[in-house]
C-alpha cells in the first residue's frame, strides 16, 4: 500500500492510500475534492472508498462530489452516521475493516469530537489520527471532556513506537513553539523543530512522524494524568 499526501485548503491534509497492482484506492479526510481528483487523475486511480475520521467540514467537505463522480462509498463512525455527508459503510469501535489489501482497525477516539475515530492500517504500521493527535500537539476539545481526550491519546500511545502518524493538519512547526515553551531543555524536541523548518523551506510536508518521536517531544502526549494535561490544554487554548 503507498500512501500519498495531499494538500488541502490552508493547512489540511488528506491522504490517498494506493493498491499499486489494482490501481485501487481509498481517500482519508478529504477536505475538499478537486485535490483529490487532480492526484486520482494524475496517477490512474479508481477511487473506491471515502474514509472520514469526523464530521468537521474541513475533514468532509469533498465527500459528495466524490462519492458522486467516482461512485466510491463512504466510510464512517456508526455513532455519528447523521453527520457525515453520504455515508454508506457504517463502522464500529475496535472493528477491523479490510478490502483487498486495505485492511484497517478503527478505534474510537473521543475529544476533539464525540464521533472520532482514527483508522490504524497495522500492517503498514499507520496512524490516520485526524485532529486527535497532532505533530506535537493534540487537537481542541470541543464537544468532549479533557478527560475523554487524555483517555484518547493514552490509547494511541500504546501503539508501536515506530507507528507513522498522518494527522489531518501542517500544524507542526506553529505547535512547536508551545512545546518548546513548556519543555526548553529537550534535546530532542530541538532536533526535531530544526529538521521541521528544513522540511518546510523546501516545500515538504512534516507529517508523517513516528509515535516514538511524539512521545518525546509532544508535551501532551508527556502528561502524565488528567490535572496536567487539562492545564496544557487550557493554556495552548490561550496561546
Amino acid at each position: 500500500m503507498k500512501i500519498e499526501i495531499i494538500k488541502c485548503l490552508e493547512d489540511n491534509f488528506s491522504y490517498l492510500l494506493i493498491d499499486e497492482i489494482t490501481r485501487s484506492a481509498v481517500v482519508i479526510d478529504p477536505s475538499e475534492a478537486e485535490p483529490v481528483i487532480n492526484k486520482i487523475e494524475s496517477l490512474n486511480l479508481k477511487l473506491k472508498f471515502i474514509m472520514n475520521t469526523h464530521h468537521h467540514y474541513d475533514h468532509v467537505g469533498g465527500n459528495k462530489e466524490l462519492k458522486k463522480l467516482y461512485n466510491a462509498k463512504v466510510i464512517g463512525f456508526d455513532q455519528d452516521k447523521h453527520r457525515i455527508p453520504g455515508i454508506d459503510i457504517l463502522v464500529k469501535n475496535d472493528e477491523i475493516w479490510k478490502d483487498g489489501i486495505f485492511e484497517t482497525k478503527i478505534f474510537h477516539i473521543p475529544g476533539h469530537t464525540l464521533g472520532h475515530v482514527c483508522f490504524y492500517f497495522f500492517k503498514e504500521n499507520a496512524l490516520f489520527s485526524g485532529d486527535t493527535l497532532f505533530s506535537l500537539g493534540c487537537g481542541r476539545v470541543f464537544e468532549c471532556t479533557h478527560k475523554e481526550m487524555f483517555n484518547s491519546l493514552q490509547l494511541i500511545k500504546n501503539l508501536p513506537l515506530d507507528t507513522e502518524i498522518y494527522c489531518g493538519h501542517e500544524y507542526t512547526l506553529k505547535n512547536s513553539d508551545f512545546c518548546l515553551k513548556h519543555d526548553p531543555e529537550n534535546k530532542v524536541l530541538l532536533t526535531k523543530i530544526k529538521n521541521v523548518k528544513n522540511l518546510l523551506s523546501v516545500g515538504k510536508p512534516t507529517i508523517p512522524s513516528t509515535l516514538g518521536e511524539e512521545l518525546q517531544t509532544n508535551i501532551f502526549l508527556r502528561s502524565k494524568n488528567v490535572k496536567n494535561f487539562s492545564k496544557l490544554r487550557d493554556l495552548k487554548d490561550n496561546f
